[in-house]
């Protein structure tokens, strides 16, 4: 049980750093007018995943800690 917790938690951490890797897989271009294209929107959205699963994480194991000196 205390393992899915965690489990859950970390996911948006795992979804972050994918993100930054599939960024990082697909690099960028320069089309031929000048113009640069690249998956900028995958920077954002993978620090916000990596950050949201670092505070689900410190609050799940903060809430467990509680839980756990309550029952003795």
């Amino acid at each position: 049980m205390k393992k899915n917790k965690y489990l859950l938690a970390a996911t948006p951490i795992f979804l972050g750093v994918i993100g930054l890797i599939v960024y990082n897989m697909m690099g960028s271009r320069v089309e031929p007018d000048g113009t640069l294209v690249e998956p900028f929107f995958l920077i954002p959205i993978s620090c916000l995943f990596i950050f949201s699963g670092m505070i689900s994480v410190v609050f799940v194991s903060m809430l467990s800690r509680f839980k756990r000196s309550k029952l003795n």
